[in-house]
């Protein structure tokens, strides 16, 4: 670490995370000759090259990628240090979601929160998939709300809400599953990987149309554009209004319950939400729906 400050790792981060000299000065609020010098001063310490340019553009070296991965883990780590020393009602709490669960189980659970403890410092990370996962083995949240973390990880889910996809269309959209167009998230997605999954094991091979968000997806079935497999939670409002309808498909609904994942030891305000979310009703006496049982691990 001689001679590579936090602030010199935190630059080379943003430029790694943005891809640009400017665009990471700007995010800053430095000048770029100051962006340049600190990415020049780790390259000169470590005596490789971890941009290359490409075009105007720049683009990270092998040893720029690897270094990024562990810059990241290492800030994520300082920040979960001095949260791990404060008290927990007046501590930090990094949380990551995927974009469904951020739209739909997050919002309430937060409000509650916030309410009983206004001292804790919130902050929300909303990711695909497998850069929230990557996010968490980093350090760089405390807590996500996801799905189950994948085999191999060594990410531990402390609790659970159940949960099921379901697939839905417009309720004059009545083309045969096997021959409709199925709506996509982007790549990254667990919800895409699932629909691809069911689609093969179906055998069925219809157009496909990725749409990349999650609200893209759902404003497309809305308007007759095709199918799409998403969580009940997600749809609720729309079944219930009728602007959706759930179409059966063999081998659906599935069960896909939520998970609130750590990467093992829980900074002390992680552990006191996951206890609000799991011991507490709201306001209007409704069950948050996490448990803590069946904790299974990456």
């Amino acid at each position: 670490m001689s001679g590579v400050t936090w602030a010199r790792m935190r630059t080379f981060v943003t430029v790694a995370d943005t891809g640009s000299i400017r665009a990471a000065a700007e995010q800053l609020h430095v000048t770029e000759p100051a962006v340049s010098a600190a990415v020049g001063h780790i390259e000169r310490h470590l005596g490789v090259e971890l941009l290359s340019r490409e075009g105007r553009g720049i683009r990270l070296t092998q040893s720029g990628h690897t270094y990024a991965r562990y810059c990241r883990t290492l800030l994520g780590l300082a920040e979960e240090a001095e949260t791990a020393v404060r008290a927990a009602t007046s501590g930090r709490l990094r949380i990551g979601a995927v974009a469904t669960a951020g739209e739909t189980v997050l919002p309430r659970l937060l409000a509650t929160f916030r309410a009983r403890y206004p001292d804790v410092e919130l902050s929300l990370s909303v990711r695909p998939r497998d850069e929230l996962f990557a996010e968490l083995d980093q350090h760089q949240v405390d807590l996500a709300v996801a799905g189950r973390p994948p085999h191999g990880s060594g990410l531990v889910s402390v609790a659970r809400r159940p949960n099921r996809l379901v697939v839905v269309a417009a309720p004059g959209y009545d083309v045969p599953p096997a021959t409709a167009t199925w709506l996509l998230r982007g790549r990254g997605s667990g919800t895409r990987r699932t629909c691809l999954a069911l689609l093969e094991q179906r055998q069925w091979q219809p157009p496909t149309l990725t749409l990349g968000t999650h609200g893209a997806v759902l404003a497309a079935a809305r308007e007759g554009l095709g199918l799409t497999l998403v969580h009940s939670d997600a749809v609720a409002d729309a079944l219930r209004e009728g602007a959706l309808r759930v179409v059966p498909v063999p081998g659906t609904p599935l069960d896909r319950p939520w998970h609130l994942v750590t990467a093992g030891a829980a900074p002390p305000a992680a552990e006191l939400f996951v206890e609000h979310v799991c011991g507490h009703v709201d306001g209007r006496g409704e069950d948050f729906g996490f448990h803590p049982h069946n904790r299974p691990q990456g």
